[in-house]
Formats: C-alpha cells, sequence, structure tokens
C-alpha cells in the first residue's frame, strides 16, 4: 500500500528538487485547464460526443496527476464531477464504481492495517527476525534479515508506513555501528549504509507486489479486470505470481547489494545484543496484539481458503463458488476490521476504536474510485476502444509478448514520474483496449501493467518510500539511479515471464 498508516517520517528533498516541484505544480495548474478547452474545441472524427468530452476529461486529470498541481485524491473527485457536468454520464452511472466492493476490502484492510501498526506487531515481527541466531552480527546477513522482513511486512500494511517503521530500525542500526566505529570498532563502508537505506524502500515497494492488498495498484488493476473483462482474480490466484515475483527480485536486490555495496567487515561484534536489547523492550504480548493478530489470521483465512478450493477442485467446484459467493474478499476483510472492535485491547478498551480507525488514508480510497470510475467510462463511451485502435496503428507490436512487455515496460517509466496509483488508473484500461483492439488476451497485458506500476525505483520523487530514505543523508541520487535503474530493468523481465508463464497455469 503506498500511504502511511500513521508515521512521523519527513519526506525531504533538497532545495533544488523543491524548486522543480514547485514549478512543476504550477505548471500544472495552468497547462490544465489550457489542456481542457482545446481537445473541448479540437475536431475528434470517429468519438461519440461523450467520448470526445470526456477525454479532454481524462486528459485533464491525467497533467494534474502528473504534476500533481491539486491532491490527487481531488483531482479524481473533480475528473469525475466533471463528466457529470459536461454529460459524459448521470451522476448515477458515474459514480457508481465508488461503490464497487474492491472500495471496501480497501477499507477493511487499511484499518487492520492501522491496527498492526498501532499495537507495534510489525516492530516485534522485524525485531523478532532481526535478533534470531543466525542473524548475528553479520552486516550481510543483517540486510539480508532486514530486507526480508521489510518484503513480508509491506505485503500486509502500507509501502510507506513499512519503510517509515523500517528506517527507524535502520537509522538506530547505522547510529550504532558508526558509534562503534567511533570508539575504536571496525571501519564501516558508507556504501554499505546506502544500500541499508535503500534496501528500507526498495523491500517495501518490492514486498507490495505480493498480494493484492499490497499496494493500491493491485486492487486497481484487479478492479479493472473484473468489471471490464468479467475475469475473477482472487486472493490466492495472484499469491502465485506475485509471490514468486517478489522473491526473485527480492533475491536480486540483495545480490547486488551485497555485491556492489559490502560492508568491509565480515562480523560486527556487540550488533546481535543490540537488537536482542530492542526486541526485549518490546516486553510480552499485549491483549490488543493478540486481538489483532487474530482478526489479521481469520481475514487470511477468509482470503486463502477460498483459492485452494479453486486450485484443488477447479473454478466450478460448489464449495469454491459457495465461499466466494457469500465471502468475497471485500466482505472478509471487513469481517477482520470488525472484529477489531469486538476483540479486547488495551485496559477494558477495543483492540481498535472509531477514532484510529478513521486515521485511514481515505483519499487513497477516493483516488481509486475516481481513477476506477474514468477507466469504467472510457469503455463505456468507447474511447478505450479508439484509444486502442489509434495506439495499435501506431505502436510496432503485435499480441501476445510484445504487448505484455510494452504495458509493463509502460507502466513502469509512468511510475518514475508519477504516483504508481495514477499510473494504474492510466495504464490499465489502455493496455486492455489495446488487447482487445489486436484481437488478443487482454488479461496478461493489463497484469503486467498493474505489476510494472509498482516499479520505479530511481528518483526521489518515484515513490513515498523513495523520498523518505532519500532524507536520510545515507542516499546520493546517483546511487538511488544506478541501484534503481538495475532493479526496473529486471522487474520488468521477472513480471513479464511471470505473468506469460503462470497466467495460462490459472485459467
Amino acid at each position: 500500500m503506498e500511504t502511511p498508516a500513521g508515521s512521523a517520517a519527513v519526506e525531504r528533498l533538497s532545495e533544488g528538487e523543491e524548486r522543480f516541484e514547485r514549478l512543476r505544480r504550477r505548471a500544472g495548474a495552468i497547462l490544465a485547464p489550457i489542456v481542457l478547452l482545446a481537445l473541448l474545441l479540437w475536431p475528434m472524427d470517429g468519438l461519440s460526443a461523450p467520448a470526445h468530452r470526456l477525454a479532454a476529461v481524462m486528459a485533464t486529470v491525467v497533467v494534474l496527476w502528473i504534476s500533481e498541481a491539486l491532491p490527487m485524491p481531488v483531482t479524481a473527485l473533480l475528473g469525475v464531477s466533471a463528466c457529470v457536468i459536461l454529460k459524459v454520464a448521470p451522476a448515477r452511472e458515474a459514480f457508481a464504481p465508488f461503490a464497487d466492493p474492491l472500495m471496501f476490502l480497501f477499507i477493511g484492510s487499511f484499518i487492520l492495517a492501522r491496527a498492526i501498526f498501532l499495537h507495534h506487531l510489525d516492530r516485534r515481527l522485524a525485531f523478532g527476525v532481526l535478533s534470531l541466531r543466525w542473524v548475528g552480527g553479520r552486516p550481510s546477513r543483517i540486510l539480508f534479515a532486514f530486507g526480508a522482513v521489510t518484503a513480508f511486512i509491506s505485503a500486509l500494511i502500507s509501502n510507506t508506513a513499512t519503510t517509515a517503521m523500517m528506517f527507524a530500525i535502520g537509522m538506530s542500526i547505522l547510529g550504532f555501528l558508526y558509534q562503534h566505529e567511533k570508539e575504536g570498532g571496525p571501519h564501516i563502508s558508507r556504501q554499505y549504509a546506502t544500500a541499508l537505506m535503500l534496501m528500507t524502500s526498495f523491500a517495501a515497494s518490492i514486498g507490495g507486489m505480493a498480494t493484492p492488498i499490497g499496494t493500491p495498484p493491485n486492487l486497481i488493476g484487479l478492479g479493472f479486470i473484473r468489471r471490464i473483462l468479467g475475469v475473477e482474480f482472487p486472493f490466492f490466484k495472484w499469491v502465485l505470481i506475485g509471490g514468486p515475483a517478489v522473491i526473485v527480485l527480492f533475491a536480486w536486490t540483495f545480490f547486488f547489494f551485497d555485491r556492489l555495496a559490502p560492508a568491509g567487515v565480515k562480523e560486527i561484534p556487540g550488533s546481535a545484543a543490540m537488537l536482542d536489547r530492542e526486541r526485549a523492550r518490546l516486553g510480552q504480548w499485549s491483549t490488543g496484539e493478540r486481538s489483532t493478530a487474530i482478526a489479521f489470521l481469520v481475514t487470511v483465512a477468509l482470503w486463502v481458503v477460498p483459492g485452494l478450493f479453486a486450485l484443488f477442485g477447479g473454478d466450478q467446484s460448489p464449495t469454491y463458488q459457495m465461499l466466494n459467493q457469500r465471502v468475497p474478499e471485500g466482505v472478509a476483510a471487513l469481517v477482520g476490521a470488525c472484529l477489531l472492535f469486538v476483540l479486547p485491547g488495551k485496559d477494558g478498551a477495543r483492540a481498535i476504536d472509531w477514532q484510529e480507525a478513521s486515521k485511514i488514508d481515505w483519499g487513497v480510497v477516493l483516488l481509486y474510485g475516481g481513477g476506477f470510475a474514468l477507466g469504467v467510462l472510457s469503455f463505456q463511451t468507447g474511447l478505450a476502444e479508439a484509444v486502442g485502435r489509434g495506439l495499435t496503428s501506431l505502436l510496432p507490436i503485435h499480441a501476445g509478448l510484445g504487448l505484455l512487455f510494452a504495458s509493463t515496460l509502460v507502466a513502469m517509466l509512468l511510475s518514475e514520474t508519477t504516483s504508481n496509483t495514477a499510473s494504474a488508473n492510466m495504464i490499465v484500461p489502455v493496455a486492455i483496449a489495446i488487447a482487445q483492439s489486436l484481437g488478443a488476451d487482454p488479461l496478461e497485458p493489463a497484469l503486467g501493467a498493474t505489476m510494472g506500476a509498482s516499479l520505479g525505483f530511481m528518483l526521489p520523487v518515484s515513490t513515498p518510500c523513495n523520498a523518505i530514505v532519500y532524507g536520510s543523508g545515507y542516499v546520493p541520487l546517483r546511487s538511488m539511479m544506478k541501484y534503481g535503474l538495475l532493479l526496473d530493468v529486471v522487474g520488468v523481465v521477472v513480471i513479464t515471464a511471470l505473468v506469460r508463464i503462470v497466467v495460462p497455469l490459472l485459467r
């Protein structure tokens, strides 16, 4: 997930980058109304009037999303409102996607993530793994365990919240190492500090690919696939693609960090004891932690069990059909979230109250709803089909592997300069439209674009995770670009290969 579930981490940019951000927003504010008026007045032969007006609205929304002249959720709401004002669709039809079941999957999983963060289950897991005897005081193993636990946590809660938490832990580790160095201990390469900080960000973004709830682009892509293609892609099926992608990309990330940015020493005396002390400070499991763990495990069971029946009994299995109809993923998330209001917490209170639950990022929910609505309208008006035909005639690609690779690559490139959520909203519908215009199966390019939107590791502005670690002072921009490029290139190849191999097996 892209947004924090509550953290005080500051995303710091240099003075030059801040000037660029101000210029970018100012340019977007000026350009957006010009684009809207120009496209409304520009003749577009072959498009219906609603499709013509929707094209103008969507182009304006893209400008505002890329420039972030307005908050992105506000832009999404403004775009849907403009569709009603310009008679692209009536209000009931335009706003219908805001009531899509996946909206409630967002809400339920966000509340669960808030409880995990609130009761420090994430910190318990992190220090539990880092203090394992196998890890010890060996920098290479610390880097591996640190990244692995970051990726695992990020599959369950916000990428940014995970980065904020692990950033604090990583800074504590580096502080100990360099203090130990000042006191006569072994010299630690500054490249290792860069690697540990970037592992915080990269592993969090990679881990978000593992599950449908790991990051908003996953749910956005699945929403388009279900709504436009009529294809159900349940939790368990997603994990069969996302899980291997995370394992391969994390292994690659650790490999190049370990080879290109070693600590310079094999073992650091005292680091294992420091991690043990941090773990001991967490104390015994609290009632709130136990209740949150129970609610989360119930939710995971409701997500996974139907997929197991589908895997072994087929999609037509009566048990799978019954569970899928009665307890879809959105309902499962709400059941787990509601359990938090019933199970006990601290001092006679519940595991979570509404005051805490309401702190979830409603902006992401609204952004998803607005982007989803615009994507659905693009198909209803015929705009997506027209765009697909136009791009098909221009791009030197054909159906199959080429289209899958292109969809993944374009989503990655767009995510370097804008939010991965906006990238998924823009690219997935276009990928589907192009595939349909070519007479190809649109599921593979849609999944490629969905997962490709989670890439984009080269710049501080690519993701909030990158911005957080860039502010540490340990990450030179050239290092982020170099290592980010290594991960981006391999990420596109891995996602393309896995989607191409696994999807036919899941049909």
